[in-house]
């Protein structure tokens, strides 16, 4: 979900003027094992190597003892490979793998009473269904944000009030078609995005969670993306390529992250982004243990610090992310305006990715499991 995004986070930190300097002090910690072993997105354990200022690791190691090794990966069909061949500690697993990887038996319950600063993180975010079953937690959150209508205001002098204008063949203020114009998420869990802007365009399906379809809604949402795909100009999955595309290749209107946003708008394009009236999708990542871990008490330790108001500030202003702790937002480098930038204040309006499964609200076995959309949307993207 998140390739290549610690450049593009960096610049937009400082598109919102806030410096990022983010070397950050370990709280004390008992012995562990000597050895850490996760499986992340690019951005999220930064030691100094991208920016020698930008490094919440280092202290973490030193005063631990536990050193720090990280796989990064590009997508969450990734992260999932990876946990099912072992010999990692942890993950910080998006909505849309975390389920998997908790049906999968990948990962174990959390004993919040080795993670006392649990009862810090937002408390929207505590029991989200993401990562908490029948009342068990699997995760401890770490970083979120929505997934925005980002548009170029010279085509578009108001904002754009739909998600129609990326889905539906149109022309625009401009005067000119859409097509060719128009971005889509490369992952599957765009499908939910379609299903949220039927959700409201075609109110007869009945739709009431776009991560729980039935057949025929399925089949709509389907239609709806085959119909989308002469429209796209890319399936984007790397945001600094995103940023290129809208300086360079004539994107009118996508949907996107803060941080690609915040990034354009350091280098003066002209570019907006807003919340449709349909709502949005949008990601919660969360930090969960490996059911086999063969270090344990560091990866207890890294639970604790990660909610670390100085540490969740750190990797949220590099990221380009919103904290899982409230008061990161005023601990430096990150600043009540960033996270505003960042969509803050949008939590009520995001229908946060999950993992789809057949077992549903509408009856067992009555909605379309994640493995048919993966399956179905590489088909659309190939064009059929």
């Amino acid at each position: 979900m998140h390739a290549n995004r610690n450049a593009v986070a960096r610049l937009a930190a400082m598109a919102a003027g806030c410096a990022v300097a983010a070397v950050v002090h370990a709280a004390s910690a008992g012995a562990g094992e000597g050895r850490l072993d996760i499986v992340g997105w690019p951005g999220y354990f930064e030691r100094g190597e991208s920016d020698k200022t930008v490094d919440w690791v280092t202290p973490f190691e030193r005063q631990t003892g536990c050193k720090v090794n990280v796989k990064t990966v590009g997508t969450s069909d990734e992260m999932v490979a990876l946990m099912n061949q072992g010999g990692y500690d942890l993950v910080t697993a998006s909505g849309d793998s975390s389920l998997r990887l908790v049906f999968g038996k990948r990962v174990k319950p959390v004993d919040l009473s080795r993670v006392p600063s649990f009862a810090t993180v937002d408390p929207r975010l505590q029991n989200a269904v993401w990562h908490t079953v029948d009342q068990v937690h699997y995760g401890v959150p770490y970083a979120w944000g929505p997934n925005l209508l980002a548009y170029n205001t010279k085509v578009f002098p108001k904002p754009p009030t739909s998600w129609s204008v990326v889905f539906e063949p149109t022309v625009l203020p401009d005067g000119k078609p859409n097509k060719g114009r128009v971005q889509a998420y490369f992952g599957p869990i765009h499908i939910a995005a379609a299903a949220l802007y039927l959700k409201s365009a075609q109110p007869s399906l009945g739709i009431e969670d776009p991560y729980e379809l039935n057949e025929t809604q399925y089949a709509a949402v389907l239609t709806l993306l085959r119909k989308q795909h002469p429209l796209v100009h890319r399936y984007w999955g790397d945001a600094n390529v995103q940023v290129q595309d809208f300086t360079s290749e004539g994107i009118a209107v996508t949907d996107s992250w803060p941080f690609q946003v915040n990034t354009l708008l350091a280098s003066h394009q002209n570019v907006a982004s807003t919340l449709p009236k349909e709502g949005v999708t949008g990601w919660s990542d969360t930090t969960m243990i490996a059911a086999n871990a063969a270090h344990p008490n560091c990866a207890y330790q890294w639970l604790e610090y990660s909610l670390k108001p100085s540490v969740q500030a750190a990797v949220s202003s590099w990221f380009g992310a919103n904290p899982a702790v409230p008061a990161a937002c005023k601990a430096a480098p990150m600043t009540p305006a960033l996270c505003k930038a960042n969509g803050s204040d949008s939590f009520a309006q995001i229908a946060f990715w999950r993992t789809p499964t057949a077992n549903c609200k509408q009856g067992q076995g009555k909605c379309v499991p994640y493995s048919r959309w993966s399956a179905d949307y590489v088909a659309i993207k190939g064009g059929r």
